[in-house]
């Protein structure tokens, strides 16, 4: 169906991949399996749900697994700022990331905002 456009969904993708590429750095320093397993999973998270809101069968469908893809995002947030915190990745390495997944979560929050308007317009 295709509701999100590409290039949001290759912007996803990418960070994703960034995610990932940090995840690596934090296993070959040795940081707690736990830590990087936590940063993995919503970190690509985000990207798995975008891929399915994209196809979702509803638009309420659709408005749950975005916000899912927001929850995730928060996650992320909280487990880049924590690895950097605690000194396991050089000060200021994930501050671009951090920013991205910050427009990210603005985009979403947008189109979440703006499909659930939609919704209610239809008394849906």
């Amino acid at each position: 169906m295709g509701r999100l456009t590409e290039d949001l969904l290759s912007r996803i993708e990418a960070f994703c991949d960034r995610v990932l590429d940090v995840c690596v750095r934090l296993e070959q320093a040795r940081v707690s399996w736990r830590i990087v397993d936590q940063l993995t999973g919503c970190g690509t998270a985000v990207g798995a749900n975008a891929f399915e809101a994209d196809e979702a069968l509803s638009r309420a469908d659709f408005c749950k697994i975005i916000g899912i893809s927001i929850k995730e995002l928060n996650e992320a947030r909280f487990w880049l700022r924590l690895v950097e915190r605690r000194g396991m990745v050089a000060s200021g390495q994930t501050e671009p990331l951090q920013a991205e997944l910050a427009e990210l979560k603005k985009i979403l929050g947008s189109i979440l905002s703006r499909s659930r308007e939609s919704m209610a317009k239809l008394g849906r």
